[in-house]
């Protein structure tokens, strides 16, 4: 049986979903996916001349929110292993000059940043892709790039605890992703895992409990009724 956890299942998942990854998350979102972020990125009140890490960067769909204080001090670092994500980002980046911003094409769990070099960690919708030891690692990790008191902000799509709500929103990922996922690529099976993930991660809980360690100081995040939950914090 396949693990969905593995690392090289998972990129080639993205690498498949790249070309319509974008305009899928804002539709299946209905545009929030798009707030969420904003909101993600100012949990941590970026200075300028600082240094920020956007972890499992994507296209880059953060990059904008976290430039908006950028000076010619600033940098940012998008670490992501997909190459099909990474040329997206590639070709963005080039339309942002003349903010410094080095792309990675790196797996989090054995990355060239280096220790304690970040003044913040984001990440958004990466989460969910990571089985419990992953997330130990992620955490690891973290703590290792970033500077003490440096600051935290994760985020992903998450199952509400609402039963209406839930209902409604199960319904969707099992039926009208993947049904969103034929119309765009001719494979419903590939949108079909992002409602496997969510299920799967359900919510931040589980997140929160690994970072609530004697390395961080954190707080659980939730948003739009828990359609999107994260956490914040700054390292210890």
């Amino acid at each position: 049986m396949k693990d969905i956890y593995e690392p090289e299942y998972v990129e080639i998942l993205f690498d498949r979903m790249s070309e319509s990854y974008s305009r899928m998350n804002n539709i299946t979102s209905f545009g929030f996916s798009e707030k969420w972020r904003k909101q993600c990125v100012s949990e941590v009140d970026i200075e300028k001349g600082k240094m920020v890490v956007d972890l499992m960067t994507g296209m880059g769909e953060c990059w904008k929110f976290i430039l908006k204080k950028a000076d010619s001090k600033s940098k940012l670092i998008g670490l992501d292993f997909s190459y099909e994500m990474v040329q997206r980002a590639e070709k963005y980046r080039a339309k942002l000059k003349p903010h410094t911003i080095e792309i990675l094409r790196e797996n989090v769990f054995g990355n060239s940043i280096k220790d304690e070099s970040a003044d913040y960690v984001v990440s958004g919708f990466g989460l969910k892709t990571f089985n419990d030891n992953q997330l130990r690692k992620l955490a690891f990790e973290i703590n290792r790039i970033l500077k003490p008191n440096g600051k935290i902000a994760l985020i992903d799509i998450s199952v509400p605890k609402n039963k209406v709500l839930r209902i409604f929103y199960l319904f969707y990922l099992k039926n009208v992703i993947p049904l969103l996922g034929k119309l765009f690529l001719g494979n419903p099976e590939i949108y079909k895992m992002l409602g496997i993930y969510t299920q799967n991660f359900k919510n931040s809980e589980g997140v929160f409990q690994i970072f609530n360690n004697p390395n961080f100081e954190v707080e659980y995040l939730s948003y739009f009724f828990g359609c999107a939950t994260g956490i914040k914090g700054r390292k210890i």
